[in-house]
């Protein structure tokens, strides 16, 4: 080999500083492609997020900004029965005096006076349309409660709750009842009783699926719904949904015109505001205990008025 061959070789310590020359910039390029991989994690991270947060604050304010839908007629939870036309009150009527009806206690042989001004008692039924004792006492008492009402003995109304929401696999029906409930009493009041009646005698079993909100719908039609279209609408849109969840926590908290009493099973039955705890499914029992209610009201609020001695 020739001197100028030997010349043109590098040096051991030349090829070493080469490599490491190229050894950093490998590591340089590296690291760039690393900073850039994370900053592009980080916006897409805090887009991501962003997203979430835009979700949040959407659902939150929609839900906010949405006012709950309120049915027409609606007195401390409850739709006053305006018409019983529609309903086959088969079985007769009770042999009971009519509610109003005053009667002197027994034992009491004071005069009575004898009322001028009669007036209703003031009936409530809180009903959840999935509980079993609901159906026992429209089955039972649904005659004279009917007679009591035409005849202007009694003011009825339904409070329809809902406390068995979970007991229907899923599909929430004491929640979509009673908000059905609330859609009849909105666009068809005159259909209140015969819609409860319905819906009632065909209540399903209690650990089933309940029935579709398109059968709610069918059976408000045939329960002679004034708006079918309207209803149908409502029902199946669960426009009352909502507000049948409110009403039921409201009397869980406090029954309103009650001492204190709070929803604790159904169906809870107010007279005058006194809790019946009688048997369901006897209507005679039940009778008496309007019968006594009325007339502890009236000998509450009626005196004789005193006859005036003569001066001497």
């Amino acid at each position: 080999m020739s001197s100028d061959d030997s010349s043109n070789v590098p040096a051991p310590s030349d090829r070493r500083e080469a490599v490491r020359e190229k050894a950093q910039r490998v590591r340089q390029r590296h690291a760039r492609v690393g900073r850039l991989r994370v900053a592009a994690l980080s916006i897409s991270g805090v887009a991501v997020v962003g997203a979430v947060v835009a979700a949040v604050v959407f659902a939150v304010s929609s839900s906010t900004s949405s006012p709950q839908l309120q049915p027409s007629g609606a007195v401390d939870g409850g739709f006053a029965v305006a018409s019983v036309a529609g309903v086959s009150v088969l079985g007769g009527s009770v042999d009971e005096p009519a509610p109003t009806e005053s009667a002197t206690p027994q034992g009491d042989t004071s005069p009575t006076p004898a009322p001028t001004n009669r007036s209703s008692v003031d009936i409530r039924v809180y009903v959840d349309y999935l509980a079993p004792g609901a159906k026992q006492f429209e089955t039972a008492n649904a005659p004279q409660l009917s007679s009591w009402v035409t005849e202007g003995a009694a003011t009825l109304s339904y409070h329809p709750v809902a406390m068995l929401t979970a007991k229907s696999n899923g599909t929430k029906y004491s929640l979509r009842a009673a908000g059905a409930a609330a859609c009849v009493a909105t666009y068809s009041p005159d259909t209140v009783f015969a819609f409860n009646h319905q819906l009632l005698l065909q209540q399903p079993e209690a650990t089933s699926d309940g029935l579709s909100d398109d059968t709610l719908a069918d059976m408000a039609q045939a329960a002679g719904a004034a708006e079918p279209r309207q209803v149908r609408s409502c029902i199946e849109n669960g426009e009352f949904m909502a507000w049948a969840k409110s009403a039921t926590d409201t009397a869980v908290a406090g029954i309103p015109g009650t001492d204190g009493l709070t929803l604790t099973s159904t169906p809870m039955i107010f007279v005058n505001g006194e809790l019946y705890q009688g048997a369901l499914d006897d209507p005679k029992e039940f009778a008496q205990f309007v019968l006594t209610t009325a007339s502890d009201a009236y000998y509450r609020t009626a005196s004789p008025t005193p006859t005036p001695t003569p001066s001497s």
